[in-house]
């Protein structure tokens, strides 16, 4: 370990070959690596914003061939997607520059069969599938271990939500650096963008007493919804995902058999998450106000998060000099991924929604139907769990279909 980062320990000189999902091994628990872009420290309070990424240490990504790890097709399947769709753009919102963004992007969508970016300039106007785009108006700052381990948050972003939506054009906004003022004018750049009908935040911190009136109304951009990952840790609850203006992404652990085969979906237990402290409690929310009480509940809805159960990503930015294929978890996963289910779902018939609020209407007014949510009733982080119905951990439960988002 250098300079307390331990992520080191993972996945060096792998390159893009990944062979296809067997179903070998039973599923593993692993050393799981947090990397020092998701530390938080007191100082950083209202100051600096986290990734909610976690990275599980397999020595050699690319060459595993355990059912536990998932690609684009596994998860469409398990949540009833379609393979194709979309429309519209998604901003992803992530700190520092990510130099290797656009080859990673097409690598990652050339091995999963997904459109790849024709430009080779990451950030020209006129690209059709993927753009860079500097909210500051200037390259932020690149290099280093630090940066590059929002790097790797910003490849998961880029590459799930395309994998979930790949017809929808995927932006990449990148932040001066990592403060949160910083990242919320990144917010606002990413609202105004041509084209964009849902933004996704994979970071946080803490709540903070001035966050309704300071920072809420950030998430208000009319046409736009907004998705922030809930947390990784049962006792933090995080901001931007406790404002009622965004859809908070809970995480769930996907099990399956020794032969891939799925058997159920449970409450991921590092899951952050549960009533705000400052947020009262949203009026899309009356209807589970036995759970939330008079508070604003976080997570809404829920994805696979648990590194355990990974997923595959692509990211040649060095970090300590490991580049290649990754397996990586955090509700960081689940931010993108959502965004990419929301997208797909609206662009397939159901209309893109005037709001968040409006988005959240519409996916609490659902709340208990099997066709567009699956209830996940098993799981524990500690200081919740998952239960019949409406839950901390997984909100309304995890996508099934097109229906109710």
């Amino acid at each position: 370990m250098k300079n307390g980062l331990v992520i080191l320990a993972a996945l060096a000189g792998i390159g893009c070959s990944l062979p296809a999902i067997a179903g070998q091994d039973a599923p593993r628990h692993l050393q799981v690596l947090i990397p020092e872009s998701a530390g938080i420290s007191p100082q950083d309070r209202a100051v600096r914003s986290h990734t909610r990424l976690r990275v599980l240490d397999v020595p050699d990504a690319a060459a595993s061939t355990t059912s536990q790890f998932n690609t684009p097709s596994m998860l469409r399947n398990l949540y009833r997607l379609p393979a194709t769709g979309g429309a519209g753009a998604i901003a992803v919102v992530d700190s520092y520059h990510y130099p290797t963004a656009l080859s990673d992007f097409n690598a990652f969508s050339a091995h999963f069969g997904l459109p790849r970016e024709t430009s080779t300039v990451a950030g020209a106007s006129g690209n059709r599938t993927f753009q860079v785009v500097y909210a500051p108006g200037y390259q932020p700052a690149s290099g280093g271990h630090y940066i590059a381990s929002w790097n790797m948050e910003a490849a998961l972003d880029i590459e799930w939500a395309h994998a979930m939506a790949p017809n929808a054009k995927i932006y990449l906004v990148e932040a001066a650096s990592d403060n949160t003022s910083d990242l919320d004018y990144a917010v606002q750049v990413a609202s105004r963008l041509t084209g964009v009908k849902e933004v996704s935040m994979s970071w946080g911190g803490s709540e903070t007493s001035y966050e309704t009136w300071n920072y809420d109304p950030l998430f208000t951009t009319p046409g736009v919804v907004y998705l922030a990952s809930g947390g990784d840790s049962s006792d933090q609850m995080e901001y931007p995902a406790a404002s009622p203006y965004v859809v908070s992404c809970g995480g769930t652990s996907v099990v399956r058999s020794s032969t891939g085969v799925f058997e159920r979906e449970k409450g991921w237990s590092d899951t952050g998450c549960g009533p705000s402290i400052y947020e009262p409690r949203p009026s899309f929310q009356n209807a589970v106000a036995s759970v939330v009480g008079a508070q604003r509940g976080v997570s809404d809805l829920s994805f696979d998060a648990d590194p355990n159960t990974g997923v595959y990503v692509f990211d040649t930015t060095p970090v300590w000099g490991q580049t290649g294929w990754w397996i990586l978890g955090g509700t960081s996963v689940a931010s993108p991924s959502l965004a990419g289910v929301i997208n797909l779902a609206a662009s397939s018939g159901n209309g893109f929604a005037a709001s968040t609020a409006a988005e959240e209407a519409r996916i609490y007014g659902n709340l208990g139907n099997a066709n567009a949510f699956r209830d996940v009733t098993l799981g524990t982080d500690g200081a919740y769990s998952s239960r019949i119905g409406y839950d901390f951990i997984t909100g309304v439960g995890s996508p099934l279909g097109l229906v109710g988002k």
